[in-house]
């Protein structure tokens, strides 16, 4: 088969332990997932969740142990961090029961949902969608995926952010409003999960400002660091 033009390489994410890479098909993030971030953005209580999509083509693989890179975005003012952990799909399906959604993972990683917060804020004025504020160049950094089997006791782990060495965000993953296994009962029910599928599980509160010449440092307890310094 021919092209036009030569297609994009796959994105790809290292995979811990292991010589071959994590292909990545599509990037789902979830919304308002911990119950402070959704107060400190203006909402309360357990409302149903909602998700929004990044193009694949914004991760940006970190490998361990390294200092990933991303620029200063165009158009912002105001460029915010969201410290996630992210939930690989090894097997797809369609209305996935949450009893079952563990068979469908392959691993877990870190990663943070970088936005574009004055542009976001104001489309959600506008009643207009968010791409603009979340869907942009360079705006998935994500570190290694770990294989479920060595990532320990993800659902009660603790997950944090530092910037330039002073705390941002500290919570657990147990404090997710939706947990792992409903976030992917909900999303599957709207969409058909394939095999490479990355879901940003929602972030806690302290999401605040990044400047050029900041180094964020964020991590998951059993998954690692993620180090991305903003250029």
């Amino acid at each position: 088969m021919s092209y036009v033009f030569n297609p994009a390489p796959v994105v790809s994410l290292p995979v811990a332990g292991r010589a071959e890479r994590f292909p990545v098909h599509r990037v789902y993030c979830v919304g308002r997932n911990y119950e402070e971030h959704a107060k400190e953005m203006g909402f309360t209580g357990r409302e149903p969740p909602f998700f929004f999509l990044k193009p694949a083509d914004a991760v940006v693989a970190v490998p361990q142990g390294e200092t990933g890179s991303i620029p200063y975005p165009s158009l912002t003012k105001n460029f915010h961090h969201e410290i996630e952990l992210v939930v690989a799909i090894g097997t797809g399906g369609r209305n996935i029961r949450a009893a079952d959604a563990k068979k469908h993972i392959f691993g877990y990683g870190v990663g943070l949902d970088m936005t574009r917060r004055d542009l976001q804020g104001e489309m959600k004025k506008q009643g207009r969608p968010w791409s603009i504020g979340k869907g942009f160049d360079h705006s998935a950094p994500a570190g290694p995926i770990t294989p479920a089997a060595q990532a320990g006791d993800v659902e009660n782990a603790e997950i944090w952010l530092q910037v330039n060495g002073q705390d941002r965000q500290r919570s657990t993953i147990a404090k997710l409003i939706w947990n792992i296994a409903e976030t992917i009962e909900h999303l599957s029910a709207a969409w058909e999960l394939q095999p490479g599928d990355l879901i940003f599980t929602g972030t806690p509160e302290g999401v605040n400002a990044v400047v050029s010449g900041d180094t964020m440092v964020g991590g998951v307890a059993g998954l690692g660091e993620l180090r991305v310094r903003v250029a």
